[in-house]
């Protein structure tokens, strides 16, 4: 059985069940917001053994986790819904116990093979270890700063004409409007940072790398061994349509093509989730008008699905495949 933590927004574990379902391979999709609602569980030990069973209340499907032979760590969400709601504080205490028995299910699991890890996942995503690891296996990095003082982000911005200001952890905002507010990485000129208050810098992390210049940007998507490379041609958009951010590039139909990697940039990317313990990767490159590769960031569980629409990469079969044991990957 194939237990796959989620949420029902998300679409990519869609075509990867179809897949599993075609097979005959027992699949269970937990979305996690609905742990209350929707799930019934239970886990146990007595003198010899430990077990749970949880059981979807509406289609009548069980998983036991004695049977689970692979994990999909697929982005789950904390519990929010509830069928009787009482105080706020109540509300909140009872949701979080819910998170806390979903965390725990999920570190219980952590022997078990798997896409995605509450355990690797969320250190892996550290800009700044990130940033160790891709020099320690070979890859050309940006320079980078991180620092809440106007006085250090200056004195690293001198050494460069241009910089690039990127989030850090956080992907949007959601205003009191609902209104959502992407953070998209902005250029910004080295000698306006003299301009900018003190307070700007002090109130937040703020993370700058040296804006380099790129003929397009690669996005390549590993699933264990399997290597899938696309060429994201982002400078041929307009400045606000993805030649800063390729991600603003999206609704404008930026152009997407499957390319060959150079062997040591994909040798590079394999060691690079071995040292993190990883079975997935999503790796962000740009690549300079004198063909040099430079690691942006790998995202431990990132999107794929767009990618595998635009260009026909079969991203999830081989997902299926990782996740299916009895298939000879």
């Amino acid at each position: 059985m194939i237990l796959i933590f989620t949420n029902k927004e998300d679409v990519h574990p869609t075509p990867v069940i179809d897949i599993l379902n075609k097979r005959g391979t027992p699949v269970f999709r937990l979305n996690s917001e609905c742990l209350l609602t929707d799930y019934e569980f239970c886990w146990w030990n007595d003198s010899t053994k430990c077990d749970f069973v949880i059981k979807n209340v509406s289609s009548g499907l069980t998983v036991k986790g004695s049977e689970v032979t692979a994990i999909w760590d697929r982005r789950p969400e904390n519990p929010k819904e509830l069928f009787v709601k009482s105080t706020d504080e109540i509300n909140k205490l009872n949701l979080n116990e819910a998170a806390g028995f979903l965390s725990f299910i999920r570190y219980y699991l952590k022997d078990v093979f798997s896409i995605g890890s509450i355990i690797n996942d969320r250190y892996a995503a550290s800009k700044m270890l990130q940033t160790r690891i891709a020099q320690q296996v070979g890859f050309s990095v940006p320079s980078s700063c991180f620092s809440n003082r106007k006085k250090n982000v200056i004195l690293f911005g001198n050494q460069f004409s241009d910089l690039i200001l990127k989030p850090i952890d956080g992907d949007s905002l959601v205003c009191e409007d609902d209104k959502q507010y992407v953070f998209y990485s902005n250029k910004i000129s080295s000698i306006t940072l003299e301009d900018i208050p003190e307070d700007a810098f002090s109130q937040t992390a703020c993370f700058l790398q040296n804006y380099i210049e790129k003929e397009y940007e690669v996005r390549v998507t590993v699933v264990e061994n399997n290597v899938f490379a696309c060429k994201i041609d982002s400078q041929a958009m307009k400045d606000n349509q993805g030649r800063i951010d390729w991600r603003q590039g999206y609704d404008y139909n930026i152009k997407h093509e499957i390319i060959t990697l150079p062997n040591d940039i994909e040798v590079k990317c394999l060691d690079f989730l071995k040292i993190m313990g990883l079975n997935f990767g999503a790796f962000d490159f740009i690549v300079t008008p004198d063909n040099k590769y430079f690691f942006l960031e790998c995202n431990p569980n990132g999107q794929w699905l767009w990618i595998e629409l635009l260009t026909g990469q079969k991203i999830s079969e081989k997902i299926a495949n990782a996740l299916d044991r009895r298939i000879t990957v």
